[in-house]
């Protein structure tokens, strides 16, 4: 059997005003898996991305990736094999340049100079923004942040892939071209998402949070079709958006 990209067991977390985030929530990924996390505001989704890289420990349970248990020894590793692209990029640039952003990860891997220098070269040609190189981030659209942003993650040759809110604030041309690049990832991947029909378009299965529990788990035509199951978790396909629009 294959080790799993990704297991989560019985994760417990609660923030400290008592609100209690995640609910002994179990969640398998096989490696290769495109996995949209769906679910209403509040249900645990953006708590469940900051366990996977260990930005937020879990208060009982544990998330392994690729059999490598997340815990504070294994925190370098576990961040190179998971990257997390936030929904605001301006929370993950901060340097002078496109450059020096995308090679900050590699540099604090300790990689020799010639090696970070072809891995951010690698990353921004994946998104698409390599002619900006030796531009300010704050000088870029919101769409071109939102690639560098994951050519950050890129550079660091990630196992798993996870995207909080991908689409979100994005124009509809950026939102396709987004979604063109994420689709030609030949990664393990979680997205974290409001927008159904992006994650129909880029995944091909769903689990629904809710109240911090897993509530439904399958192929994500199937979830999608259960009228019922997804009233019940206040979720809705968008106007124009019908059951025909399943048969891709």
């Amino acid at each position: 059997m294959t080790t799993p990209a990704l297991v989560c067991d019985e994760l417990f977390f609660a923030y400290p005003d008592g609100q209690r985030a995640l609910r002994g929530l179990s969640l398998v990924v096989q490696r290769g898996e495109r996995v949209a996390v769906l679910g209403p505001n509040g249900a645990g989704k953006s708590t469940l991305a900051l366990h996977l890289n260990g930005i937020l420990e879990p208060q009982h349970g544990s998330v392994t990736v690729s059999g490598l248990r997340v815990a504070e020894k294994n925190l370098r590793e576990i961040r190179r094999r998971v990257g997390v692209v936030f929904q605001d990029p301006d929370d993950m640039l901060f340097m002078p340049t496109v450059q020096q952003d995308v090679a900050f990860g590699p540099v604090n891997l300790g990689l020799p100079e010639a090696e970070v220098a072809e891995r951010v070269v690698r990353a921004l040609d994946m998104v698409g923004m390599r002619a900006y190189a030796n531009r300010p981030p704050h000088h870029l659209s919101f769409g071109q942040r939102k690639r560098v942003a994951a050519a950050a993650v890129l550079s660091m040759d990630p196992e798993i892939l996870v995207l909080d809110e991908p689409s979100s604030n994005l124009d509809p041309r950026s939102r396709r071209e987004f979604g063109e690049i994420l689709r030609g990832l030949d990664l393990t991947m979680l997205l974290i998402t409001h927008d159904i029909p992006y994650a129909f378009q880029l995944c091909d299965r769903a689990v629904i949070l809710d109240q911090g529990t897993l509530c439904a788990d399958g192929d994500i035509r199937d979830v999608l079709a259960d009228q019922a199951l997804l009233r019940a978790h206040a979720l809705e396909l968008p106007a124009g958006f019908t059951l025909a629009a399943l048969d891709r």
